[in-house]
């Protein structure tokens, strides 16, 4: 049986070998110039490493890459028997060529896991994209909240599909997007995490095909092998501009998807914001293959710079709901702590989604939801989420300098939304990047915690979550752990004493 599960064609393959900079991949150290077939190789390798060919990816014929390339059959086949002796390609008789990841590749440190509130004094926590509730409006909410539990109180509390009042409301908010929405489209869940999974549970089995944007949400790629999915990565279209609709389409084909989950609203971790054609062309490429659509809508409302027409909702091309399940949440526009979520489908797929619940959690917490329906209802959500855009723009605008100080060689777009930046370390480990940061008092999730089997080595994910003094010495601690990673310093405790005073 093939060990790959998706194919990278030789037109494709070639485009991307060109979009690298020459000057990155054919010079070796002391600036002499390397062999062709050891140029290739390193470009393929690059390619790897940051994810823009995902990992599993069948390579094409070393004929046909010569000839979209325009290199000899000869300089194709030494630089992927270079490939195969680093370990970034494995090879089958009758099965062909797949990129792949050296066993010894460095693996993605801790960072993900939010630290206790005890350790802040001693480690700028740059791992979870998660900010302080916006006062006075998680009080107001709580205290609405209370003043409606009564009438809750004398039942026995489960509600598979969510309150009532609270599934109306976000049906409405729907409605004023302009999707109309009834009550029986909305299942509310613990957060989004649990929306996600309730839709695994029920729309695919151990061993079925998931496709994922690469890089994706590290806890959701988590989630889906714990499910026993088998992810596909499609990479991002070039320098982050949204969804590469060839490749989607291709992916769809040949590896035919049960699944397919996105973000295309200031996608975590890039920020990318997918455009009103990609969406659609999205949905209709979905439709054609038969693959379900999940969308993950958590990061909407983040939207930091003014955008005189915002790309429609995904759904809003799915009207009749065959192809498009939408999911949402309180924790990223309002507050983490709030563990609210919801899913937004066909009726028919929510009564699904609910009757398989008895097997789970049963319901979400009764309070949790009547806060989210008071803020909802009573005008507070917009104010809410106003101080939350504040928050994110002025702790987006601190990281973003602070970076261009201190690290200048790190390579970044500035998005335009949401609460994650995504850096490129400078042809350094994001993985050592982010060991050595813990022992400087910063932690930082590394690139390949992002990806599908170690891609992305060359990154780090950068919250907005710290501001001022406090992002300006993030980076400072940041710019350390590279010049220790750079120079090969050991990375034990004498390393604080070395680069922090």
């Amino acid at each position: 049986m093939a060990q790959w599960t998706s194919a990278v064609g030789a037109p494709q393959l070639a485009r991307l070998l060109r979009s690298q900079d020459p000057c990155d991949t054919q010079l070796a150290a002391g600036g002499r110039r390397l062999p062709a077939y050891r140029s290739l190789a390193d470009r393929v390798r690059l390619l790897v490493l940051e994810g823009r060919i995902p990992v599993a990816a069948r390579l094409p014929a070393e004929r046909e890459l010569a000839a979209a390339f325009g290199v000899s059959r000869t300089t194709v086949a030494a630089a992927y028997e270079a490939l195969r002796a680093e370990g970034f390609l494995e090879s089958r008789r009758g099965s062909g060529s797949w990129t792949a990841v050296p066993a010894g590749n460095p693996l993605p440190t801790r960072g993900l896991e939010p630290l206790p509130p005890e350790a802040a004094g001693s480690m700028i926590d740059l791992g979870c994209a998660a900010l302080p509730a916006p006062e006075p409006w998680l009080t107001r909410a709580v205290q609405g909240a209370m003043a409606d539990l009564p009438l809750y109180a004398h039942t026995h509390g489960d509600y598979p599909a969510g309150l009532p009042v609270l599934r109306q409301a976000l049906a409405d908010r729907y409605t004023a997007r302009g999707i109309p929405t009834m009550p029986e489209q909305i299942m509310v869940t613990t957060g989004a995490m649990g929306a996600v999974a309730a839709i695994c549970r029920l729309c695919t089995s151990p061993g079925e095909r998931v496709a994922v944007d690469s890089p994706s949400y590290a806890n959701i790629l988590q989630l889906m092998r714990d499910a026993g999915a088998r992810l596909v990565p499609v990479a991002l279209g070039e320098r982050l501009a949204g969804w590469d609709l060839p490749v989607w389409r291709q992916v769809m084909r040949d590896a035919a998807p049960r699944m397919a989950y996105v973000v295309a609203d200031f996608h975590n971790p890039t920020g990318t914001l997918a455009t009103d054609d990609q969406r659609r062309r999205l949905v209709d490429a979905a439709k054609s293959a038969g693959t379900l659509l999940v969308v993950d809508e958590t990061m909407t409302e983040l939207q930091l710079d003014e955008d005189p027409e915002p790309p429609r909702p995904v759904c809003s091309f799915d009207p009749a709901g065959s192809a498009v399940i939408t999911v949402g949440s309180a924790s990223k526009a309002f507050w983490a702590g709030m563990r609210i979520g919801w899913v937004r489908a066909a009726p028919d797929v929510i009564r699904s989604l609910v009757a398989a619940r008895a097997y789970s959690d049963l319901g979400s917490p009764v309070l949790e939801q009547l806060a989210i329906a008071s803020l909802l209802k009573g005008g507070g959500w917009e104010q809410a989420v106003e101080i939350r855009r504040a928050q994110a723009r002025e702790n987006r605008d601190a990281i973003v300098g602070a970076l261009q100080r201190h690290l200048p060689d790190w390579e970044f777009s500035v998005p335009r939304g949401g609460l994650t930046l995504w850096a490129r370390t400078g042809g350094l480990s994001g993985s050592r990047i982010a060991e050595a940061g813990e022992r400087l008092g910063v932690r930082v999730p590394s690139g390949p915690r992002f990806g599908v089997d170690g891609a992305f080595e060359g990154f780090v994910r950068l919250p907005f979550t710290v501001s001022g003094a406090v992002a300006d010495e993030a980076a400072v601690r940041l710019a350390g752990a590279a010049r220790l990673v750079a120079t090969g310093a050991p990375l034990g405790t004498e390393a604080r004493h070395a680069f922090v005073a």
